[in-house]
């Protein structure tokens, strides 16, 4: 699997991408946000201070989903009313690259998909709309609007400087959810699957007060 390389814009020092997809990297010395275009690469802002954080996992926890390993590379931070949440990116050993919601303890896997063009306003999707896709009936559940707290890591997109953006989750009878992410224009459509951390199979978690195993 290629891995682009090259030297922060800022500092001097060197950003190894972690996979031929990456488009966004933190730099570890200097924390300025560095988007890469083809081989070039651009300071776009500065990491701000994240806010307190109650997750164990961390840039580099390593898990398996459905029997493919994973690592945690990126991160984006959300804040809302019941508090923060973070979106982990995961990069699988095969490539691909799926998320993982870490929100009050509720853990959830999911993989980005084809957003149909009739829902990219979110004024018109309700609580109690239903939708269907690959085969699975959906349900709006909820509307939230969240605010960007920050990132760090490596990410499949550029991302960074948002402000308030909306959420519209919607769930199934079983564990399976969806997530309509209005953070970006064309909007994103997400996959997945609440699971429990038990599942993950997860390891080098960060260790702190309060947090056991």
């Amino acid at each position: 699997m290629s891995q682009p390389a090259g030297s922060c814009p800022q500092c001097g020092a060197k950003i190894q991408f972690r996979w031929s997809g990456a488009v966004q990297a933190t730099c570890e010395f200097c924390q300025s946000i560095i988007i890469r275009t083809d081989l070039d690469l651009k300071k776009v802002g500065e990491v701000a201070d994240l806010p307190p954080d109650a997750s164990p996992i961390q840039i580099n926890t390593e898990g398996s989903w459905q029997n493919k390993p994973f690592v945690v590379v990126g991160r984006i931070i959300y804040e809302y009313q019941s508090g923060v949440w973070n979106e982990w990116h995961l990069l699988f050993n095969d490539g691909t690259s799926g998320w993982l919601s870490d929100a009050q303890l509720e853990w959830a896997i999911s993989f980005q998909r084809p957003m149909p063009q009739s829902l990219s306003n979110p004024s018109t999707i309700m609580v109690g709309n239903k939708f269907t896709w690959e085969k699975v009936e959906y349900e709006v559940t909820s509307r939230t609007l969240a605010h960007y707290k920050g990132v760090e890591g490596q990410l499949p997109f550029a991302y960074w400087d948002k402000a308030d953006v909306y959420f519209i989750d919607l769930r199934t009878e079983g564990n399976a959810f969806a997530t309509l992410d209005f953070s970006d224009n064309p909007a994103l459509l997400f996959l997945g699957f609440f699971c429990q951390f038990e599942d993950l199979k997860l390891k080098n978690l960060r260790q702190f007060e309060g947090w056991y195993q």
